[in-house]
């Protein structure tokens, strides 16, 4: 029987070639249709998270970006027609001659206040060291600045007897100059109580936490005794023996430690900081600094 069976011909049939042409104009029709095809990026958004709250198996990955669209053709965006407003919109920000002439105007009067302030600082923590030339001499007190700090260390040699926040009688007069000074300094005036690693425990002080609480207390007391200071002004801390000056390994260390601080802060915000108006060419205000 496979004598009567007409021979095939070798090779591809002619109608596959008709087949193949028209599959490749259809993938062109189909490839020029997206490539004018617009994407709206707010709905897209709002569909994507539309599945995502019906499925409720999208895993939530955060993007830095909004998807936008793009065209092939043209290589930029085309913005959607729609009334609400796109996130792709793109504001364009450019500085003129003149508002580069006030930042710096601006920028060089900010550095002159605080230098002047660091300048103030300083005098008056020189001020503080001849007032307390003879307990610095001591070793009872110490004189240190900060960036815009004047910091105030009392030590407990001479100040407190061991284990008690009550001041000696003969370091009265010595805060009453440091009150004078400190009344002199604006700024917020933070009193803060330290003491070293070794516990406490007494009918009074349950633990060194409350050791240096009372004694910042007896300080601020001190201080408060002279009507020329606010006491809005002063807060009290309590730091027990977490931030020790030096590691408490020896004996000298751990006195060292047990202090309380007095801490005059001068910022921008603070009390008795100056106030600059800087003005535009324009002499509009533009900025107030402290």
């Amino acid at each position: 029987m496979s004598d009567d069976c007409p021979k095939c011909e070798e090779g591809l049939p002619a109608w596959l070639a008709t087949f193949a042409d028209l599959m490749s104009l259809l993938m062109c029709f189909f490839v020029l249709l997206l490539s004018f095809a617009e994407i709206d990026a707010v709905r897209f958004k709002k569909m994507a998270e539309s599945m995502k709250d019906a499925f409720g198996v999208q895993r939530e990955i955060p993007a830095n970006e909004i998807v936008m669209g793009t065209s092939v053709i043209k290589q930029e965006f085309s913005p959607s027609t729609v009334q609400e407003p796109s996130p792709i919109d793109e504001i364009r920000q450019q500085t003129t001659d003149i508002e580069q002439q006030n930042l710096k105007v601006n920028d060089a009067v900010m550095d002159a206040v605080a230098r002047k302030i660091q300048q103030e600082v300083e005098d008056q923590a020189e001020q503080l060291k001849e007032k307390l030339k003879k307990e610095i001499d001591e070793g009872l007190v110490t004189v240190e600045t900060e960036e815009r700090k004047i910091i105030i260390r009392i030590q407990e040699k001479g100040s407190f007897p061991s284990g008690s926040a009550s001041l000696d009688h003969g370091f009265e007069d010595v805060m009453k100059r440091i009150s004078d000074a400190v009344a002199q300094a604006p700024g917020r005036v933070v009193v803060a109580g330290h003491t070293d690693n070794i516990p406490i425990s007494t009918s009074r002080f349950r633990s060194n936490w409350e050791l240096s609480s009372a004694r910042a207390v007896s300080v601020a007391h001190a201080l408060m005794k002279n009507p020329a200071i606010d006491p809005a002004r002063v807060v009290i801390e309590g730091h027990a023996d977490t931030a020790p000056l030096a590691p408490n390994d020896t004996p000298e260390n751990r006195a060292l430690n047990r202090r309380v601080e007095l801490i005059i802060e001068r910022g921008e915000d603070r009390e008795g900081d100056e106030t600059l108006l800087i003005r535009d060419p324009a002499n509009r205000p533009s900025e107030t600094v402290q």
